[in-house]
């Protein structure tokens, strides 16, 4: 599923169609529309310009000059592309809605994710905790007061943190020396502000490659462009292979039905 980075990524491709009217919008598979209550998405969207872009979490937020707001979310498998409108369409596009010049594409082949127009962001984002980038020492230490779930698990919480998911968490738990399965309420006042403080350098990092693309090609850039490669992480995908820090070989455990890898030497 693309993280913060990648997603972030996308909302700044996606600011060249800021200040631009939407002309027409079609949806091609129904289950994108399947949070729209109030009436068809394509009829929301048709006419509006897109006064502004913005993120929480996993989430794409386009401002509406109506007032209104577009959320898109890309699910498990999905991705944005921008396009000239005669190019023909990839097979998986879900949505698509044309742009000034270009058409934005929704591409969701395992059709996970989801498109909305709302009146107000909180009717989507509202159950979220504060954005990876946005969360404080001590909102992050106070969440992990008294938990006995796994540290890892804690972080892909959405509702702790917005924007983590299997592989940045587990390269912030590494770089912070700190084992995935610690319960999180057994973490130090030390480990917890080297897990917070490795949050924003790890994400920064993967923001200056444009996120990751996994082998199955799952995420690539509205251009097309594939991002990051695996090669640069530090443990993710790196099962027995030698760690980075010690050499001694990575492991994958199972935490919460979630694949997760760590070092058993650096990581405490």
């Amino acid at each position: 599923m693309p993280e913060l980075p990648e997603v972030e990524t996308v909302r700044r491709h996606l600011e060249a169609i800021v200040g631009h009217t939407i002309g027409t919008a079609e949806v091609l598979h129904p289950r994108v529309e399947r949070r729209q209550v109030d009436g068809r998405l394509a009829d929301r969207l048709v006419g509006r310009r897109i006064a502004g872009t913005d993120r929480h979490g996993k989430f794409l937020i386009f401002d509406l000059d109506d007032r209104t707001v577009w959320i898109v979310h890309l699910g498990m498998s999905g991705r944005v592309h921008l396009r000239d409108p005669r190019e023909p369409r990839d097979r998986h596009t879900v949505l698509a809605v044309g742009v000034g010049e270009v058409e934005f594409r929704f591409v969701d082949p395992r059709t996970f994710g989801f498109s909305v127009v709302v009146d107000d962001r909180t009717e989507v984002i509202g159950h979220l905790g504060p954005d990876a980038l946005d969360l404080t020492l001590s909102r992050f230490g106070a969440a992990l007061v008294g938990r006995t779930a796994p540290v890892k698990a804690l972080l892909l919480d959405q509702k702790v943190v917005a924007g983590l998911g299997n592989i940045y968490a587990d390269e912030v738990l590494f770089r912070a020396g700190v084992r995935p399965t610690r319960p999180g309420g057994s973490l130090t006042e030390e480990e917890i502000e080297r897990v917070h403080g490795a949050i924003a350098p790890v994400l920064a990092e993967a923001l200056a490659v444009g996120g990751t693309t996994l082998d199955d090609l799952a995420f690539l850039l509205p251009d097309g462009a594939a991002a990051g490669d695996l090669e640069r992480l530090s443990v993710y995908g790196r099962t027995d292979r030698p760690c980075r820090r010690c050499g001694r070989p990575v492991q994958r455990v199972v935490v919460r039905g979630r694949g997760t890898h760590y070092c058993e030497r650096c990581q405490r």
